[in-house]
């Protein structure tokens, strides 16, 4: 680009300060494996970076190669905004392991995965940053239409319950005892079976 590196950090910190991008700082432990250590740039007014996307429609929008990191940075502000934690960051190893955010209010550990797809599923990814992080619990977040179980302390949750004007909202998070039950936040209708062929949705349009 012919900028140098110290600029281009100056004008980062300047569009964070005025609350045009989150930089997600990543969370470090002694885990004997090498951790990514430059933060995550997210727009956080999705309605601007489809602007500089050129992106007026959401027919084009859906089909757009940034669509996911639209919707990540959509779904990512929704949590922060509702959950409201003491901390947040993500998680990334060199080896390939990741998670896209990890909220922390006083002991609590809650990892938040975004997933746009029909029906997630636990992945190898989300099994070694449950253990690794020792979470309370993981929640992927989704574009679709039912909560449901993924495995023991896992859950998917759709972005829709979320939103500004849903009747369910999560609460803030509050500490407790270290346990998967007693981490589940209520506010969201109770777990639902797995949906047999929940329906596609694309990403969240412009607020």
């Amino acid at each position: 680009m012919g900028v140098a590196e110290p600029t281009i950090r100056r004008y980062l910190d300047t569009l964070t300060q005025t609350l045009m991008v989150r930089q997600l700082q990543p969370w470090h432990e002694n885990l004997g494996k090498r951790q990514v250590k430059a933060p995550k740039i997210y727009f956080r007014d999705t309605g601007l970076l489809h602007m500089l996307m050129g992106v007026k429609y959401l027919a084009e929008l859906v089909t757009h190669p940034s669509c996911g990191a639209s919707w990540e940075g959509f779904a990512l502000e929704q949590v922060l905004r509702i959950a409201r934690p003491d901390e947040a960051f993500f998680w990334a190893t060199h080896q390939g392991a990741e998670l896209d955010l990890l909220m922390l209010k006083g002991r609590q550990r809650i990892g938040v995965e975004f997933k746009r797809a029909d029906a997630p599923r636990l992945t190898h990814s989300m099994r070694i940053a449950m253990h690794d992080l020792k979470l309370d619990a993981l929640y992927v977040v989704y574009p679709g239409s039912h909560r449901y179980e993924i495995a023991d302390g896992v859950e998917a949750v759709p972005l829709w319950a979320l939103l500004p004007g849903s009747q369910y909202q999560l609460p803030q998070l509050t500490p407790a005892a270290r346990s998967p039950v007693s981490h589940r936040l209520p506010g969201l209708p109770a777990n639902r079976p797995r949906p047999a062929a929940p329906g596609r949705t694309g990403c969240v349009p412009d607020r």
